[in-house]
């Protein structure tokens, strides 16, 4: 059986253009699948050289298949399961710039050269004291991209036009504000010059961004099944799931350049990404948190049953579109289809998230991805959110470690451990309540200065563990119709 190369794949070349720091299971999965579709259905003839960003990687294997690989997608796609794959061609060579630092260096030496992809882990974007100009390569990423940088700007004499935009996907709050902000340390530690930091400023673009695609990355365990289906050999296979959201922070030029909206991607374009990471908070994580101990005291194990029983099913779309949804600011048919998005990859048949899995933290995880719908609601409304705060009341029951008589493996701060422990001790269930809602070190206030919320919650509670969440569920005021 052949391996997959371009001697074996009939596939496309395309101009270099882009500069890829990282070349793991996510970038592949969700950039590289988009430039591909860009250069297929829009001319984008966008090339990426990929660059490993860490002594230990997988460019020797991404050369030996000649920049290839095969993704699958698979997911709810227009309200059908489907699973779908193809070879994807963006990515035209690879270089790791500790064994070649000069062809790593050389890349800013390439006129077509236009962006900078990267991602690194979160610790990637972060400033190391001791790289030097010199070092052949920097240890960090922006040590390595300021030095690509730099070459670029004296090739070029710091021609404006010579600037690349540059589009960091880590996750951490406004990536590219922070690797913009390490690179003029360097450009200050390295002495490179006032008109050095003027082109940084003036002539590259570093935009800010939010990205969201769950990617299990390499299926191991199914890949006798798709090396048969494929009829080839391909170490890089890569998973993904169908949705896919790219928010890029950025001038209007930006846009223009980037042929998304050709394709049909759903890459947002937009001056302020703030809204649009409020809403994957809210929605989509805040509908996992409150989802998590009101499915599994019901005696549901996945994410994917959770949807598909009436009940739980129903007061989480209840939950979603009546409670948090109208706390956000951006249009209604936006926040709809995002809710509606949320749901189908919830449903994945192809993607077992087990609750218990995403049970860890669920007390900080409140604080942030919850708590500001209470809230929020509580002040536009002026009334209580009666499923999230019932969510709340199935957390606390939760951590009271029992599930019909089988213990609950519960995973937080130690902290958070011996304060649930101590107040079901106690077998106050009113105690308990009112002891985990004046935890200031949980929610940064106390939540009973909030008119009817702690009588709410106790209720709640007392049914919950007094008639099981089976019975408390029942009232058809939590369920989605």
């Amino acid at each position: 059986m052949n391996s997959l190369n371009r001697n074996t794949a009939s596939v496309n070349t395309y101009t270099e253009r882009i500069v890829q720091f990282g070349e793991g299971n996510f970038l592949r999965a969700f950039a590289n699948w988009m430039i591909h579709e860009m250069n297929k259905k829009a001319g984008f003839d966008a090339g990426v050289v990929a660059v490993q960003p860490i002594d230990q990687g997988l460019i020797k294997m991404l050369n030996d298949q000649d920049g290839l690989y095969t993704l699958y997608l698979n997911g709810i796609k227009n309200g059908k399961a489907i699973s779908e794959h193809e070879i994807i061609d963006c990515i035209q060579r690879g270089i790791n710039p500790y064994e070649n630092p000069s062809d790593y260096i050389a890349i800013g030496e390439n006129p077509d050269l236009r962006f900078v992809i990267s991602n690194t882990t979160e610790a990637g974007i972060a400033y190391n004291s001791n790289d030097k100009l010199d070092d052949a390569p920097q240890s960090s990423f922006p040590g390595k991209l300021t030095a690509l940088l730099s070459k670029r700007f004296q090739t070029f004499g710091g021609a404006s036009d010579k600037g690349l935009i540059i589009i960091p996907c880590e996750l951490i709050d406004r990536n590219g504000d922070h690797l913009k902000k390490i690179i003029l340390q360097y450009a200050d530690d390295w002495n490179l010059g006032t008109e050095f930091v003027e082109w940084i400023n003036h002539d590259n673009i570093f935009c800010n961004t939010l990205v969201d695609r769950i990617v299990p990355g390499y299926p191991r365990d199914k890949m006798d099944k798709i090396t048969e289906e494929l009829g080839y050999k391909d170490n890089l296979v890569v998973e993904g799931e169908q949705f896919h959201l790219w928010v890029i922070e950025g001038p209007e030029a930006v846009k223009e350049e980037i042929p998304a909206e050709a394709c049909g991607l759903n890459i947002v374009f937009t001056n302020n990404m703030e809204p649009y990471r409020t809403r994957k908070v809210r929605i989509l994580n805040g509908a996992h948190t409150s989802l998590v101990p009101v499915g599994y005291l019901y005696g549901i194990d996945k994410v994917r049953e959770s949807l598909e029983d009436e009940v739980v099913g129903g007061f989480l779309k209840a939950a979603i579109f009546k409670e948090i949804c109208p706390t956000l600011d951006l249009p209604e048919a936006e926040l709809n289809q995002f809710a509606h998005d949320v749901l189908d990859r919830f449903r994945n048949p192809y993607l077992e998230h087990a609750l218990i899995s995403i049970s860890l933290n669920s007390t900080s995880k409140y604080k942030t991805r919850v708590l500001p719908s209470v809230l929020e609601y509580i002040k536009r409304k002026g009334e209580l959110p009666q499923r999230l705060l019932f969510s709340l009341s199935a957390l606390i029951a939760f951590y009271k470690g029992d599930r019909n008589g089988e213990t609950i493996l519960l995973k937080d701060d130690q902290s958070a451990l011996d304060f649930f422990e101590t107040q079901w001790a106690s077998g106050d269930i009113a105690g308990v309540a009112q002891a985990t809602l004046e935890n200031t070190n949980f929610w940064g206030q106390d939540l009973t200065q909030y008119d009817g919320l702690l009588d709410a919650v106790t209720k709640n509670l007392e049914n919950i563990v007094n008639n099981g969440m089976q019975e408390a569920l029942k009232p058809n005021r939590l369920i989605a119709k």
